[in-house]
């Protein structure tokens, strides 16, 4: 028997591998035929949206580390070179896959909805007629058709943008071939709606631009044309601690984003060799950079389709998410809170409430102060306006994250607006992203005394996104809770480090230390023999500490079931490191974006929700905080109605296995003991139950309770 070391690389699964492996979950709904037909589209278009941001930002770092010199091996033993050979390969076959998924799935049923996408060839008369109506007054005042040649260098291209590449031959010098490229116009829409009678009839905007071409290139031939798209490094290089203005900073660095180097092109598996390799020596890619596509260059705008079609019987049904409801003593949400805390879990519970919150504080004299973390937030957020509206009565402040990925020209638009409305506006600490969810008020109630009044949430304070996200939000008057949060907003404003922020779990201060030590103290209750379990649910697992103490805790016997919606570097089910840990993934009509930490704790469980997954940017290059619940009736409520549900879902789960594969949690293994779902099993959604407990058509608690399992104590010895 030889010892086992937790540092071998062969119990870590790559991060990037693994995320990949979380897209073909999402991928895998466009070709489940028990979703809605439309769903399924909006489900494609989604995972086409998440490969452009892998590749603006995972796979651009990579490089951009290669091309540094750097090829160091990770956690899981891989070096740089290799991860990229082998995300290169798998890119591919998932780019093929969806595809195959548009042409064989898609496509042809939609069409036998009536909702059709349709190549120029396949348009009648009066289609014909509205397109070149439509080329003519719509299109041609946008385009700018460019010849390459020595006074017309080649246009710089903005990242995603798409472009119609052709060969063109001058009439009178028949021997020589040119580039030419036409932008298409970003002012239109990018599948243009047809005229037609009892169809929803639609093409490509790149088409039509391609059909015009003719009329541009007067003097020319065009020998061949192909739409193709450019991805480009999307990654800010900020020198912080040189910055005068972080501000400025972020706004200089966003603007040079759209020219970053060229990461990936896609273009029509059709086009002419000599179109792709121009290309392909214009923006400086290796040939595994070039993404040959059998359909639309850029599938993320079919979700245009979706929001288009006016047919309900092919989406999601109508869900109207539970109101708060205060009790009969209570006349506002403040008297509520000073007898009991108050959690919501969105988008089954309104998000309504949280947004009153903040109105409410903002026109009640009584309020005298607010303090509003921002990190994404809606372009029409009602939430800032509401803080604008505030500063001219009471002190406000706003931490506004400048650097949050792909929001940050909204938010510098959101900041300069706070700051001329008279908000104390601060862009958190140098090096560090606030990403923690936090509002706090002081309000001088009826009694005279000014208390203090917390909502913490693991989701941004973006309603839009809260419908369609699972979150959790927990209102509070606690006073430790709040002095604790008060505290926070200290550290954020004026870098005042606190010894401790108890009962708060601070990033990056104590979070990590301490989940680890709740996750230790999980494995002496079980060598002790005391109940032991932990649950934990989040977006990523990634950080090597946690994984070890989760692989330490498992060997002492405590049963742990990780739900973890993308990226997970942790393998379960190894016999004596990993064979107490089950990891399952969920992805369905909401996005599961909550984090949920439960500990049985000996029996004393406890429970901790926020802003944090267990990953290395969360746990020590970010401002978090998890809150512990303190009112039983909500640990109650998270532990057996929300926890249990996710625990007992078999309709839209995926377990993870210890080869790296992800099964559906009904579909059996290989062997009669290793099934997942017992045969005749009911079908069981944990989102469809939690949108019927909303309702009022379910009870708040499952049919049937999820057991713990028998654990397995193991020695740390290899068998």
């Amino acid at each position: 028997m030889s010892r086992i070391s937790l540092d071998d690389p062969k119990y870590f699964l790559n991060r990037d591998i693994s995320w990949l492996a979380f897209n073909r979950r999402v991928l895998e709904e466009a070709g489940d035929e028990g979703n809605p037909l439309l769903e399924r589209l909006k489900f494609l278009s989604i995972s086409a949206s998440n490969l452009d941001e892998f590749f603006e930002v995972r796979i651009a770092a990579i490089l951009q580390q290669i091309e540094d010199g750097y090829n160091e091996a990770g956690a899981d033993g891989l070096t740089l070179n290799e991860k990229r050979d082998i995300l290169s390969k798998q890119t591919h076959e998932f780019v093929d896959d969806q595809y195959d998924c548009w042409n064989a799935k898609l496509r042809p049923a939609l069409a036998q909805q009536g909702i059709r996408v349709l190549g120029l060839h396949e348009l009648d008369a009066q289609s014909m007629r509205f397109v070149e109506e439509y080329c003519e007054r719509e299109l041609d005042p946008l385009l700018t058709p460019v010849t390459v040649d020595p006074a017309h260098p080649f246009p710089r291209v903005i990242n995603k943008a798409l472009c119609l590449g052709l060969l063109l031959r001058r009439r009178r010098r028949s021997a020589l071939t040119y580039t030419g490229v036409v932008s298409v116009p970003r002012a239109l829409p990018r599948l243009v709606k047809l005229p037609s009678d009892g169809t929803h009839d639609f093409i490509f905007l790149a088409d039509l631009v391609a059909h015009h071409a003719v009329r541009m290139y007067h003097g020319y031939d065009i020998v061949s044309s192909a739409p193709f798209r450019v991805t480009r490094n999307s990654n800010l290089y900020l020198a912080e601690e040189e910055a005068r203005s972080l501000l400025e900073s972020v706004r200089t660095e966003l603007h040079n984003r759209r020219k970053g180097d060229a990461v990936r092109l896609e273009i029509e598996a059709d086009a002419d060799p000599e179109i792709i390799d121009r290309l392909r020596t214009v923006f400086e890619l290796d040939p595994w950079q070039v993404f040959p596509v059998n359909g639309p260059v850029n599938l993320v705008r079919l979700f245009n389709v979706y929001e288009q079609v006016n047919r309900p019987d092919l989406k999601y049904r109508a869900f109207v998410p539970r109101e708060l409801r205060l009790t009969s003593k209570s006349k506002d949400l403040f008297q509520e809170l000073r007898s009991h805390d108050i959690l919501l879990h969105h988008p089954f519970d309104s998000y309504d409430a949280v947004v009153s919150f903040i109105e409410s504080a903002a026109e009640d004299d009584n309020v005298l102060s607010i303090k509003q973390t921002l990190y994404r937030t809606s372009e029409h957020s009602l939430i800032v306006p509401s803080l604008m509206d505030a500063a001219s009565r009471k002190e406000v402040t706003a931490v506004v994250e400048l650097k949050a990925r792909f929001d940050e020209a909204s938010n510098i638009r959101w900041a300069r607006d706070l700051e001329d409305a008279g908000v104390q506006v601060f862009h958190g600490l140098v090096g560090l992203k606030t990403h923690c969810k936090l509002s706090l008020l002081v309000r001088r109630d009826p009694d005279g005394v000014p208390r203090s009044y917390a909502h913490i949430g693991t989701g941004n304070y973006n309603a839009a996104t809260a419908r369609i996200y699972t979150d959790l939000s927990l209102f509070t008057a606690n006073p430790e809770i709040t002095r604790a949060v008060h505290d926070v907003f200290s550290f954020l404003t004026a870098y005042a480090e606190n010894q401790s922020y108890e009962p708060l779990l601070v990033a990056p201060l104590d979070l990590a230390e301490k989940c680890i030590a709740l996750i230790e103290r999980e494995a002496d209750h079980a060598r002790r023999g005391d109940p032991a379990r932990i649950i934990a649910k989040m977006n990523a697992l990634v950080d090597k500490n946690i994984v070890q103490a989760l692989y330490r805790a498992s060997q002492a016997g405590v049963e742990i079931n990780l739900i973890v919606r993308g990226i997970c570097a942790l393998r379960p089910g190894v016999r004596g490191v990993s064979e107490n840990i089950r990891v399952r993934s969920i992805v369905g009509r909401f996005l599961e974006h909550s984090r949920i930490y439960y500990f049985a704790n000996g029996g004393d469980e406890e429970i901790y929700i926020g802003s944090a997954d267990w990953m290395p940017r969360n746990l020590y290059e970010r401002v978090e905080v998890l809150v512990p619940l303190r009112d039983e009736m909500l640990r109650q409520r998270v532990r057996h109605e929300i926890l249990d549900a996710y625990l007992a879902d078999n309709r839209k789960a995926r377990i993870l296995l210890k080869d790296e594969t992800y099964i559906r949690a009904w579909q059996p293994m290989q062997g009669k003991r290793n099934r997942r779902m017992p045969t005749g099993a009911a079908a069981f959604s944990a989102q469809e139950f939690l949108m019927s407990v909303a309702e009022g058509k379910a009870p708040a608690a499952l049919p049937v309770p999820v057991p713990a399992r028998k654990r397995k104590v193991v020695a740390g010895r290899e068998r």
